[in-house]
């Protein structure tokens, strides 16, 4: 009998560790298309700027082969995510001193690994000369090894570079007139940090309501693991407003990037008090406690609250929609029941802490938003 006992045990840790197993490979899958959907605009962007940059090299100007047109369009657009032109310039130049300098030396001496060498060095020194930054003067490098390891056709001699010309003209058309959606990238990583916020949110209080230790732990790692989804932001907001100053195409946008960096501050402020709410609930599950009545309910309609404010940062629509929601969030914490214990009442206070926070998020000052939240009910 005891033997049985031990073989159903080992079995069910067997099966949660699959079960686990499953769910990490499930949101890595997520994950890894959230990605590629994110980025949809960019691919698609340098996949045409391919095509248009072999059929203008192709059909325009007769080059037979112009391989070197679709790359570096390709080069340029993908290196400078997020479309700031002087990326894209500092790249295109890198780019053609590389392919011209390897161009002309070739044309002289042929190929081999001794012209690799002075290629190089010349192709660096002069992008060095004309003031490019670490980019350029790598693209300079890169590219002018690619064309002296490349002996030209006959009679093409230098159609390489202008290829690469091309290339680069297309490229700063594409990133000039067809920016890469500098409204809505920001709009996607300030939805996924509400949704981040949300997640952390529920999960915690299920592992409260259930009193489980190693799910409070792990809502607690991944608390701990959302900087890089603030840095995002953080980074998507500068590029917004980069394509807003560099690309005359998309001021309209304006008003709404600016919206959009304006919410960096109170949603990071949102992010990094859930993580101490977590933290707050991780350590009374630690403790073997229970959160009093009404908490799980209360928490639960918080994460509900930002759901409603990821919804509408991701549907292009004003986060204030969602400041009902968390002003009755804000009446609902001040029903919830005190006590003596200490690490209960911390988690009441951060509560309400990301309470204030969101409704900052929704457009709120930080002193009307404070003036928002009821007064607690007194300890019993």
């Amino acid at each position: 009998m005891v033997l049985v006992d031990d073989y159903l045990r080992s079995d069910a840790r067997v099966i949660d560790a699959l079960d686990r197993a499953w769910d990490r490979s499930r949101i890595g899958i997520s994950s890894r298309i959230g990605r590629v959907r994110s980025r949809a605009f960019l691919l698609v962007q340098s996949a045409v700027a391919a095509g248009v940059a072999w059929w203008v090299a192709s059909d325009v100007f007769a080059h037979p082969t112009p391989f070197f047109a679709p790359i570096v369009a390709v080069v340029c657009l993908g290196i400078s995510y997020g479309q700031r032109l002087r990326r894209v310039i500092e790249v295109a130049i890198g780019v053609a001193v590389g392919v011209f300098t390897a161009d002309l030396f070739v044309s002289v001496a042929g190929t081999g690994g001794w012209q690799i060498t002075v290629v190089v060095i010349v192709a660096m020194s002069l992008a060095l000369l004309v003031g490019g930054g670490p980019v350029l003067v790598m693209q300079a490098g890169v590219q002018g090894i690619v064309v002296a390891a490349l002996a030209p056709s006959p009679g093409q001699a230098f159609t390489r570079w202008t290829d690469a010309l091309i290339g680069g003209a297309v490229a700063l058309v594409a990133a000039s007139i067809v920016p890469q959606a500098p409204l809505r990238r920001p709009r996607v990583a300030a939805s996924e940090v509400a949704r981040k916020i949300s997640e952390l949110l529920r999960r915690a209080a299920a592992s409260a309501e259930d009193g489980d230790v190693e799910a409070a732990a792990q809502v607690l790692a991944s608390a701990r693991e959302t900087e890089s989804l603030l840095r995002e932001l953080t980074t998507a907001a500068d590029e917004g407003l980069s394509v807003l100053h560099s690309s005359p195409f998309s001021r309209r946008q304006a008003p709404g990037v600016r919206k959009m960096a304006d919410l960096i501050d109170p949603l990071d402020r949102a992010m990094r008090s859930t993580r101490v709410l977590v933290r707050k609930v991780a350590a009374v599950v630690g403790r073997g406690e229970k959160l009093p009545p009404g908490y799980r309910e209360v928490i639960d309609q918080l994460a509900e609250a930002t759901d409603v404010i990821a919804r509408a940062l991701a549907e292009n629509a004003s986060p204030d929609i969602g400041r009902k929601v968390v002003l009755e969030v804000a009446v609902a914490t001040s029903h919830l029941p005190r006590t003596d214990n200490l690490v209960t009442e911390t988690v009441l206070a951060q509560l309400r802490s990301v309470v204030v926070d969101l409704l900052q998020v929704t457009g709120l000052e930080v002193d009307e938003a404070i003036a928002a939240l009821p007064r607690e009910r007194p300890r019993d």
